[in-house]
């Protein structure tokens, strides 16, 4: 693949400029695909606008991968609908409500949520976000804070669990790159070797305790939640939710018995059926270690089976106790399915700019500008670094980690800059980037499921990455590179994270 330079940058900047300035983030990453067609078919417009859609964006849709989780997102839209219009959300939420009696105990009610399905990121987010929703908005929280909460604690927590659907592709990335290079040693071992320098990933995950028990916000994130405690607006007036209408305003049907409990059922066994089909399709059954089994399963294949399997529960607790026919039951599936029909496009488009700068060489051209003579202290920290731009620029976490790591473990390994914190800034790098792009497939599923703005989303979080981030270079990589001690430098971080915040960030309940 050849590397196109500095051109190579243009597509996805051009989309992330277009997005904050206009807002329009379908138009933005259109005409960010567009341009990097533009410079691919040597400035012909006509070829560029005919492989724009039928190469860029068809064959995203067309990958096996791509398409399993846009069948999710519907199915589970699908299901959500189900339980909203039979009264299962809103008798959860209820339930939810009387142990969360205040904004306090409602986000750390989402943040505890987010934590404990530590086992797929897309689940977490899907999950958390639509379960949640409908008790932020009783207590006037924003949708930006919601969406916040529920992107910060998904991939953070599920990259750095010891058993999840990220476990085999990081464990294989650090394999393979020690096989290229001779380095003899558990590949899994090394991983959980790293999961005490994964200082950005546990960083973010704190911080969001931190503001929830500080009540305490900086940046647009604060006057996202004046706006919402004050005026009852938890999304700005002019704002487009990436969940449409026919979810966040249905109506629930009049004769529902349906109780939290049953209410909770069909996420109980969209849970547990992705824990054992996850289990199954590894080879548990075989007598596969259940780790392993875990993070070689088909993870899209295992979660489509447990949303349509929980949206079938759905469908029949909503005839027999949500006080439906099944028409009504059908119908609101479909309306389900319909609110996330413009986060199906947003994805797509996200999957085709990220094939654009795969082909135009994007992160080679970065990492190119990045290499020299360094010292090897700070190859850590660079590495870091690297890995959210990254991220950031084709909105991949996956990609980016792919990309950096056989890169990184040969860079240390020939420097003789510390490997295992190079290995955890890869990986938790990529994560950082994640969160702070437009482009994430995360990011947009998280503005999804929480019903927000999703260019409101991304500028309210933003503030909130950089500042973990800068907390993970300055007491995390480059004195780890130094060769301090995770053990020392984690709870040193987390001291001076509370200090800061605590001094810089403004009380909510003042101006309220």
């Amino acid at each position: 693949m050849d590397s196109y330079g500095i051109l190579s940058l243009i597509p996805p900047l051009l989309a992330i400029g277009l997005a904050w300035w206009t807002k329009n983030v379908l138009i933005s990453l259109f005409i960010g695909i567009f341009s990097g067609a533009f410079i691919l078919n040597d400035y012909n417009i006509l070829a560029a606008f005919l492989r724009t859609l039928d190469k860029y964006i068809l064959n995203s849709m067309a990958d096996s991968w791509n398409a399993s989780i846009l069948i999710l997102i519907l199915a589970l839209g699908g299901m959500v609908g189900i339980i909203t219009k039979s009264g299962g959300i809103k008798s959860l939420s209820e339930y939810i409500a009387k142990k969360a009696k205040s904004v306090q105990k409602t986000q750390f009610a989402v943040w505890l949520l987010g934590v404990a399905i530590f086992y797929d990121d897309y689940s977490n987010t899907l999950i958390v976000g639509n379960t949640m929703r409908p008790l932020t908005d009783k207590f006037n929280i924003s949708r930006e804070k919601l969406a916040y909460i529920t992107d910060t604690t998904a991939a953070a927590v599920v990259s750095i669990f010891p058993i999840s659907t990220w476990l085999a592709y990081e464990v294989g990335l650090i394999k393979d790159a020690f096989n290229n290079i001779g380095i003899e040693g558990s590949a899994y071992l090394t991983f959980i070797k790293s999961i005490p320098f994964r200082f950005y990933s546990i960083f973010a995950l704190f911080l969001v305790l931190v503001i929830v028990l500080s009540k305490k916000e900086f940046g647009p994130m604060y006057d996202a939640e004046v706006r919402a405690r004050t005026t009852g607006k938890v999304i700005r007036d002019d704002a487009t939710p990436l969940a449409s209408k026919e979810l966040t305003e249905m109506e629930v049907s009049k004769d529902s018995n349906m109780t939290f409990i049953e209410a909770f059922i069909p996420i109980f066994v969209l849970i547990i059926v992705t824990f054992i089909g996850l289990w199954l399709d590894g080879g548990g059954a075989s007598g596969v270690g259940f780790v392993e089994a875990f993070g070689q399963a088909d993870v899209g294949a295992v979660l489509l089976w447990a949303s349509f399997g929980s949206g079938i529960v759905a469908a029949i607790l909503a005839f027999f106790r949500g006080g439906m026919n099944a028409d009504q039951v059908m119908d609101s599936w479909v309306d389900g399915a319909k609110a996330m029909v413009t986060a199906c496009f947003l994805l797509v488009l996200a999957w085709g700019i990220g094939a654009i700068t795969n082909e135009l060489g994007t992160a080679e051209y970065v990492i190119n500008l990045a290499t020299g003579n360094i010292p090897p202290f700070i190859i850590p920290a660079i590495v870091f670094i690297l890995g959210g731009f990254i991220a950031f620029t084709t909105g991949s976490s996956w990609g980016s980690m792919a990309i950096l790591m056989p890169l990184a473990i040969p860079l240390a390994h020939s420097l003789g800059a510390p490997m295992v914190p190079s290995i955890a800034a890869v990986l938790t790098g990529s994560i950082f980037g994640d969160h702070s792009s437009p482009l994430s497939d995360t990011t947009i599923m998280s503005s999804m499921a929480s019903a927000s703005d999703h260019m409101d989303h991304v500028k309210t979080q933003l503030p909130y990455a950089l500042f973990g981030a800068g907390l993970a270079l300055i007491f995390g990589f480059i004195p780890a590179g130094l060769g301090i001690s995770a053990y020392i430098l984690l709870p040193i971080g987390l001291i001076v994270m509370y200090l800061l915040f605590n001094k810089f960030g403004k009380n909510i309940e003042n101006d309220i």
